[in-house]
């Protein structure tokens, strides 16, 4: 099974939160990330361990088309 990897738009799309507040929770190591170009990738095992209860909730509201689109990773 791959894991999956969410950009940091869609971090902070499931977490509720801006941009700004992903990278600075990236910068201050609440976050762990993997720097590809000019941007960040961050796996759903990391949000899964920081993030559980937003992303069960997110997960149920989330619609299949939106959930393979995220494979592209």
């Amino acid at each position: 099974m791959t894991n999956k990897l969410y950009s940091t738009p869609e971090v902070a799309k499931i977490l509720g939160i801006s941009r700004i507040a992903v990278f600075k929770k990236i910068k201050s190591g609440k976050l762990e990330a993997v720097k590809v170009g000019k941007g960040y990738i961050i796996s759903k095992d990391e949000l899964m361990k920081h993030y559980r209860i937003k992303l069960a909730k997110v997960a149920k509201k989330m619609t299949p088309e939106e959930d393979e689109g995220l494979d592209r990773f």
